[in-house]
């Protein structure tokens, strides 16, 4: 009974596998809008340059690990992001605008609602000059866009499908394959626009052969090499991404990078409420320090075993 059950599974990761592989095309930003961005200057005024946009996907990253929202949510933000960048003549100007959008949307579809702030807390935290009015007017104009019904199918998705696969049928010790070192490995990949121009199903083949080989795997090597043959990924195609993969993991993990999801936020006080913050620190009343053991107090006293509580005095 375990066997066929195990088997049933099996079967269903390959099916969702495949289902997955066939719709990845529709997902994947149009080649010309990223071109567009690549080429574009840094500080052009009409135009978002890939460091511009680079950047903004850092800050949703902070904002992400600020909210406790998920990698799902994160890899749909971006995935929306990019894809409405390509397709839209956009201002740097409206960028963040966009991008707080994005992630918003993501948000609704994935997290519990307990857990998504209002859009007033969104803005307020994310520090952006727009109202909620402005967000609700974006959030339309890109849903409409790009058609939006469902989550996107991204690297993610292979991501962890790739991974429940390998554990199912590994021999190895299970724990050696951490799915959150592969999260953690793929936002930073997204935060580079280069990598928007992969496949979803190569670039995540990419991080977990990666990992399996730096987890000296034969075993788990040869699970993931049955992957690329059923999804016929070509030995070029996972060897140039592979590359640029490393290279983006290798500056990350540089002490001279600074992590998107360490960063603390920093407020922008108006000269007035910093006086009045100033005002009000200086105005605190300083207590005496409570003395230990003073009979008839009703603090805490020391006795053989550590401390006990005593009786107050009314």
């Amino acid at each position: 009974e375990r066997s066929t059950k195990a088997h049933m599974e099996a079967l269903q990761l390959l099916r969702q596998l495949e289902a997955s592989f066939e719709q990845e095309a529709h997902y994947v930003p149009r080649e010309t809008g990223l071109t567009l961005m690549e080429s574009t200057e840094e500080n052009h005024d009409n135009r978002v340059s890939a460091k511009c946009r680079d950047s903004e996907v850092e800050q949703l990253w902070s904002l992400t690990s600020f909210f406790g929202y998920s990698t799902q949510t994160f890899a749909q933000a971006v995935s929306l992001l990019d894809r409405f960048l390509a397709m839209m003549k956009v201002q740097p100007k409206h960028l963040s605008c966009i991008g707080i959008s994005c992630l918003h949307i993501a948000a609704k579809v994935v997290e519990e609602q307990c857990n998504i702030p209002s859009s007033h807390e969104l803005i307020r935290i994310s520090q952006c000059k727009f109202t909620v009015s402005d967000l609700s007017r974006m959030e339309k104009i890109i849903a409409e866009k790009l058609n939006f019904q469902h989550e996107a199918i991204t690297a993610l998705t292979f991501l962890q499908l790739y991974h429940s696969i390998t554990l199912m049928y590994t021999s190895e010790r299970k724990d050696s394959l951490n799915l959150n070192k592969l999260e953690v490995q793929l936002k930073a990949c997204l935060c580079r626009l280069v990598f928007s121009r992969a496949k979803p199903s190569v670039l995540a083949l990419s991080l977990l052969t990666q990992e399996i080989e730096y987890l000296r795997s034969v075993d788990m090597l040869d699970i993931a090499k049955q992957i690329q043959r059923h999804l016929k990924i070509t030995n070029d195609e996972l060897l140039y991404w592979r590359e640029l993969v490393s290279k983006c993991l290798t500056e990350y993990s540089s002490s001279e990078c600074t992590k998107p999801n360490n960063k603390k936020l920093v407020w922008t006080l108006s000269k007035r409420t910093a006086q009045h913050l100033h005002a009000s620190y200086n105005s605190i009343t300083r207590l005496p320090t409570i003395p230990e053991g003073i009979p008839g107090s009703g603090l805490l006293s020391r006795g053989g075993a550590g401390f006990q509580m005593t009786h107050f005095t009314l």
